[in-house]
C-alpha cells in the first residue's frame, strides 16, 4: 500500500499537480484509514513560520487563522512539534498549557468539527531541518492509537520525499532566476521580465543600469565581505529608491532597474538620487579610505518604437559605457547623439588598435623655450599616429582612445618606449638638451604600475630618468577617488622624476589640487593665452605666475602662437613658453636637426647655448 500511494503521488506531481493537491491526496489516504480522523499538512518556511497547505476536509477559517505563526515551544500542537521536531499529543486542546494561547482556534476546531484532541508529528528533511507538520485531530479525548502512529509513519515518509523535493526544485528555481547574496531577481529573470514588459508596454518604460565603480580594488584591498556588503548596500539603496520588485542583480558589480511611466527627466532624477545616496554612504567610510561610487547610465522605450529587447539593452549599455568613460560617478541617457559619439569612439579605437598592431604610433616632438633667452629647455612629446597613406593624425583625432581606460595605457607604453629610444639616440649623438615630457592619463594610474612601466622601458633603453618629465592634466587629479594617483605621483617624485600639471586653469578647484598633490611644473592652458588682451586674461596669466613663484615651482604658458602674446608674457615676466611660435611639433629627424649646433645660427642668427645646470628641471 505504502509504496502504492508513493507512486500515485509522484505521479500526480509529474503530470502538473499542484503541491497542495498532491498532500490533500496523502490526507484523504490517512483519513480513509482511520475512521474518524481529521487530518491536515502544515509547512514551517525559512523564517519559522506555519503555512496551511493541505486538509480537505479541514475548517479554511482554521487554517487561514493558523497562517503566519511562528512556531515555539508553546504553539499549539503543530508549532511546538515542529519546534522540538518530535511528536506532541494533546488530549483536550481546552485544557492543555500549549492550546491556552490559541484558545480561538480550539474553538474554531470544535464548532466546526467537534474536535477535542490532536496529535501532531514533525515532518523532517533528510538533513534533519524541519519542513512542516502533520496533524492528526480527534474528537474524542485521546491519543493515537498503534494503527495511527503505522498511518502517520508512512505518511511522513511520504510528506518529507515530497516537500523536499519541491523545496529543492524551489531552490533550483530560486537559483535560476535569483541572485543568492542580495535576494533580487538575476539577469535572467531581468531578461524575462524585459522582454515581459515590452511584449504588453502602452507607456514608456525605462531601463537604468546602476554599475559600482572599481568594486575589484574594494575585494583587493578589504577582502570580499567588504566587497559583499557594498554590494548588499548599493542594491537596497537602489530597491528603495527606485523599485523592489523591479531590482535586480545582472552582473558580479551592476544592477538593474525596469522603471515604467517615466520620462527622461524622471529618470534622470532617480539616478541623480541614487548617486546622491551612495555618495553619503560613502562618506561614512572616508576613515577607512573605501572608494565607494556608482555610474548610472539608461535609455527610455517608447510603445511607438520597435519591440526589441537586445537593440533596447543595447542603448541602456552603451548610455552606461559612455558614462563610465567620460567620468565615473555620473549619468548618461541614451539619444541619437550619444550614439554618434560613441561611434566616433569605436572609430578611435580601432584606429589606435591598429597603429599599435602595426607599429605606426610615433612622438613627435614641440619644443619648450626660454622665454628671456630664447633657448630650448626641453620638448613635449606628443602621439601621433601614421596613416598607410602617409598622413599623420594628432592626438585630437583619436581623443577618446587616449582616455579609454583599457587601450590609454597601451599608448602611452608605446610612448615611453619611443622617448627613451630618441632621448637613448640624441645622447649618442652628443647632443644637448635637458629633458622630454611625456602625457599620462588616468587608464595609466588604473594599471597601478606606472612607475615600474617607466623604469623598465628607460633600463632597457639605458636612458636615464632625469631626462624625462611626466604631464598629467588636472582631470586626471579631479577623477580621484581613492588616493590611487597621489600615491602613484609620491611613488615618481621618488625616483627623481618630475611631473607637470598640464591644462592648469581648466578644470575645478585647482588651488585644491596643488596642496593635495605637489608638483614641479605648473602648464597655464592655451585658454587663458588666449584671452591675455583683455582684462581679466592678463590679470589671472599675472596670478598665475606669481602663485607659481611663491610655491617655487616652474611655469610654462602653453599655446603662444603671437608675437603680440610672447611680449605680453615676457612682460609679465613669464619665464618659460610652448607653442607654434616658437616651433611645430615634428619628428625625431627633424628634432635632431633642431638640436645641432648649427641649426640655431641659421635659424636665430643669435647665440642659442643650452646650459645644462640652469634648466627649467632644477
Amino acid at each position: 500500500m505504502r509504496g502504492q500511494l508513493q507512486q500515485e503521488i509522484l505521479d500526480m506531481l509529474a503530470r502538473g499537480a499542484s503541491l497542495e493537491k498532491a498532500c490533500d491526496r496523502i490526507c484523504e489516504h490517512a483519513e480513509g484509514l482511520a475512521a474518524g480522523g481529521i487530518c491536515s499538512i502544515v509547512t514551517v518556511d525559512r523564517d519559522g513560520l506555519l503555512h496551511p497547505l493541505a486538509g480537505p476536509t479541514i475548517s479554511t477559517t482554521y487554517s487561514n487563522a493558523l497562517d503566519g505563526i511562528a512556531i515555539g515551544p508553546n504553539v499549539g500542537s503543530c508549532g511546538t512539534a515542529a519546534h522540538f521536531r518530535r511528536p506532541v499529543a494533546v488530549t483536550d486542546i481546552f485544557a492543555d498549557p500549549l492550546w491556552k494561547p490559541y484558545g480561538s482556534l480550539a474553538d474554531i476546531l470544535a464548532k466546526e468539527h467537534g474536535v477535542k484532541a490532536c496529535w501532531s508529528s514533525p515532518i523532517l528533511r533528510s538533513d534533519g531541518r524541519v519542513l512542516g507538520a502533520f496533524g492528526f485531530y480527534y474528537k474524542d479525548n485521546r491519543g493515537p492509537t498503534p494503527e495511527e502512529r503505522m498511518i502517520v509513519a508512512e505518511c511522513l515518509d511520504l510528506c518529507s520525499l515530497v516537500l523536499e523535493r519541491e523545496e529543492v526544485k524551489a531552490d533550483n528555481q530560486r537559483l535560476a532566476f535569483f541572485d543568492n547574496l542580495t535576494g533580487f531577481g538575476n539577469r535572467a529573470n531581468f531578461l524575462k521580465a524585459l522582454e515581459a514588459s515590452l511584449d504588453g508596454a502602452t507607456t514608456p518604460l525605462s531601463v537604468l543600469l546602476i554599475d559600482i565603480d572599481h568594486l575589484g580594488r574594494v575585494n583587493d584591498a578589504f577582502g570580499h565581505a567588504t566587497g559583499d556588503r557594498v554590494i548588499l548596500e548599493v542594491g537596497q539603496t537602489v530597491a528603495r529608491i527606485a523599485a523592489p520588485a523591479a531590482t535586480f542583480r545582472v552582473d558580479a558589480d551592476e544592477f538593474a532597474v525596469l522603471i515604467e511611466n517615466h520620462a527622461a527627466m524622471d529618470l534622470s532624477s532617480i539616478s541623480t538620487e541614487i548617486l546622491q545616496a551612495m555618495e553619503n554612504w560613502a562618506r561614512r567610510w572616508d576613515k577607512h579610505s573605501l572608494p565607494v561610487s556608482v555610474t548610472c547610465g539608461g535609455a527610455i522605450f517608447e510603445p511607438s518604437g520597435p519591440r526589441d529587447v537586445p537593440t533596447f539593452l543595447q542603448h541602456a549599455n552603451l548610455a552606461l559605457h559612455h558614462a563610465k568613460q567620460t567620468g565615473r560617478g555620473g549619468f548618461a541617457l541614451y539619444s541619437d547623439d550619444l550614439a554618434g559619439a560613441i561611434a566616433n569612439r569605436f572609430r578611435a579605437l580601432q584606429t589606435v588598435t591598429g597603429a599599435l598592431a602595426e607599429d605606426r604610433v610615433e612622438a613627435h616632438y614641440q619644443p619648450i623655450v626660454s622665454l628671456p633667452t630664447q633657448e630650448i629647455v626641453g620638448f613635449e612629446a606628443l602621439c601621433r599616429i601614421r596613416m598607410d597613406d602617409g598622413q599623420i593624425l594628432s592626438a585630437g583625432a583619436f581623443a577618446d582612445a587616449l582616455q579609454d581606460l583599457s587601450m590609454g595605457h597601451l599608448l602611452t607604453d608605446r610612448m615611453l618606449e619611443r622617448v627613451a629610444r630618441d632621448i637613448r639616440h640624441w645622447l649618442d649623438l652628443g647632443l644637448s638638451f635637458q629633458y622630454v615630457s611625456v602625457n599620462v592619463s588616468m587608464a595609466d594610474f588604473n594599471q597601478g604600475n606606472l612607475c615600474e612601466r617607466i623604469k623598465s622601458v628607460f633600463a632597457r633603453h639605458r636612458t636615464p630618468l632625469k631626462y624625462v618629465v611626466l604631464e598629467v592634466t588636472e582631470t586626471v587629479y579631479m577623477d580621484e577617488r581613492d588616493g590611487r594617483v597621489a600615491k602613484a605621483i609620491e611613488e615618481l617624485r621618488k625616483e627623481g622624476l618630475l611631473v607637470a600639471l598640464d591644462d592648469f586653469g581648466t578644470g575645478y578647484a585647482s588651488l585644491t589640487h596643488l596642496l593635495n598633490f605637489p608638483v614641479d611644473i605648473i602648464k597655464i592652458d592655451k585658454t587663458f593665452i588666449d584671452r591675455m588682451s583683455d582684462g581679466p586674461g592678463a590679470v589671472i596669466v599675472k596670478a598665475l605666475l606669481d602663485m607659481s613663484a611663491g610655491l617655487g615651482t616652474r611655469i610654462v604658458a602653453e599655446g603662444v602662437e603671437t608675437q603680440d602674446q610672447a611680449e605680453r608674457l615676457r612682460r609679465l615676466g613669464c619665464p618659460y613658453v610652448q607653442g607654434y611660435l616658437f616651433g611645430r611639433p615634428v619628428d625625431r629627424d627633424r628634432t635632431t636637426q633642431v638640436l645641432r649646433p648649427e641649426a640655431s645660427s641659421s635659424r636665430h642668427k643669435a647665440k642659442r647655448k643650452l646650459k645644462q645646470s640652469a634648466t627649467l628641471m632644477r
